[in-house]
């Protein structure tokens, strides 16, 4: 398959000349990856169980991780789902459009193959105004996964897509770096009691204010590895994510002792000819006198961490490291979305100091 490749200049203002054909493609059954505010998206018509399938088959991604549908308009939800809870309507109305999905329970217009097997259906609105555009064009709901092969970290740019979908996909449109860096939030409200499925840029303490109480994550969240034969609920809960070619060890504890450890751990790995990544904040960049060190950002402005984090996991898979070791970060507002997604990434391979 070729995959075609559009650069889409003025991002706040897309041209509607420039989506039509990939509006066309996602009606039609076909696959076009393109830009949210949080990550790249791999989009396809999420009516539509075999382009559902395709979604599958490009990423290699096992068929029980449900997908979600992105809308366009608050109106396009009905049709999707048997009722929506007051929770919902709540979150709905402080967070959408932006990067925070809800669970449902799902309508029967719904397939399964878009759904992992559910009753449930989780579904965003996009804040970014070519995601938006183009599902208002395509005239349906999108099913769109991160745009990479199953367990890579997410694409933040559309050469991160290329790298991992051309010739597997029918084109990619190409906005430039994403805002925010990770995931969107999922929080299930098809139970009795709202639950965060995945932390976010949406954070627990954010949701939590716009419900009058506590949203507690789900218990799989921080008990570790999900068993193989229980179903995950939303993307990113089940299987290894996130992850780089190189062994990804995290390191906890007070900051001296994590760089001490690092350290350590570094110039045994470099005295055994490995080739060894070292991921810091600009407070301690200059305390890493070894290895291939790369900051994410300051802490003082977690965005930037968040924003940073995908980009340097595939620059060193680049670089060809063969270990990296990471610092920890703060386990609440955006720190816990970083953290989860760094636990995912080591494959819960943690050091505590």
């Amino acid at each position: 398959m070729k995959t075609e490749r559009i650069i889409i200049e003025n991002r706040e203002h897309p041209e509607e000349e420039l989506l039509k054909k990939p509006a066309e493609i996602l009606k039609n059954g076909g696959l076009v990856a393109f830009p949210t505010e949080t990550v790249y998206g791999l989009g396809a018509n999420a009516l539509n169980e075999e382009a559902a399938r395709k979604i599958y088959e490009a990423k290699g991604r096992p068929s029980d991780n449900p997908l979600i549908a992105h809308i366009a308009d608050f109106d396009d939800l009905i049709p999707l789902v048997s009722q929506v809870p007051e929770a919902g309507k709540k979150l709905m109305e402080a967070f959408w459009p932006g990067p925070l999905t809800l669970i449902f329970p799902k309508s029967g217009l719904v397939p399964y193959g878009t759904t992992g097997g559910l009753d449930t259906v989780a579904v965003r609105m996009p804040a970014d105004p070519i995601a938006n555009a183009l599902i208002r064009l395509a005239g349906v709901p999108v099913a769109a996964p991160s745009a990479n092969t199953s367990g890579r970290p997410s694409p933040t740019t559309a050469d991160h897509v290329w790298q991992d979908m051309n010739g597997k996909i029918d084109m990619v449109l190409d906005g430039g770096a994403v805002g925010i860096g990770v995931e969107s939030t999922i929080i299930d409200v098809s139970g009795d009691e709202p639950v965060i499925l995945r932390p976010g840029a949406v954070t627990q303490e954010m949701a939590s204010g716009v419900l009058g109480r506590e949203i507690h994550l789900d218990p799989a969240i921080v008990s570790g590895p999900m068993k193989a034969e229980v179903r995950p609920k939303a993307p990113g809960m089940k299987y290894k994510h996130y992850a780089p070619k190189a062994e990804l060890t995290l390191v906890e504890g007070g900051m001296e002792d994590v760089v001490r450890t690092i350290n350590r751990l570094a110039e045994e790995q470099l005295s055994r000819g490995f080739r060894v990544g070292i991921i810091c904040t600009e407070e301690t960049r200059d305390s890493y006198p070894h290895g291939i060190v790369r900051s994410l950002g300051t802490r003082a402005k977690e965005e930037t961490i968040a924003h940073s984090l995908y980009s340097v996991l595939r620059e060193f898979d680049d670089l060809d490291a063969d270990y990296i070791y990471s610092e920890s970060f703060s386990k609440d507002h955006l720190g816990q979305a970083i953290m989860n997604r760094l636990v995912k990434a080591a494959g819960y391979h943690i050091i505590r100091t």
